[in-house]
């Protein structure tokens, strides 16, 4: 699996801006739209004494002002990620996804 500064320049790329955040503090100032993502889990599988393969699940949440980002739809392309939900926050819209990258 790739590492967490190419899924930043990755996501960068995606978005069209450099509004991504890796799982950022309450004290930075977001411009939206947005994408915030963060390490949710790390599934290694072993065989023989050593790790087979190693696989880092990230949580994405694009935000925006608007109901529906095209940059969902892109993210949805890459090979593994799903989508999981979307809610309501501060009038604005955070659709979430699950990324192995």
């Amino acid at each position: 699996m790739a590492s967490r500064l190419e899924l930043q320049t990755k996501l960068e790329e995606l978005l069209g801006t450099r509004h991504v955040y890796y799982q950022s503090p309450a004290s930075v100032k977001m411009e939206y739209p947005a994408i915030v993502y963060s390490l949710n889990n790390r599934d290694i599988r072993k065989a023989d004494n050593s790790v087979y393969t190693a696989n880092t699940r990230y949580t994405v949440t694009v935000i925006d002002k608007r109901p529906d980002n095209s940059v969902i739809d892109k993210l949805l392309e890459l090979q593994y990620c799903s989508y999981d939900r979307q809610y309501i926050s501060d009038n604005l819209y955070h659709d979430v996804l699950t990324l192995y990258f």
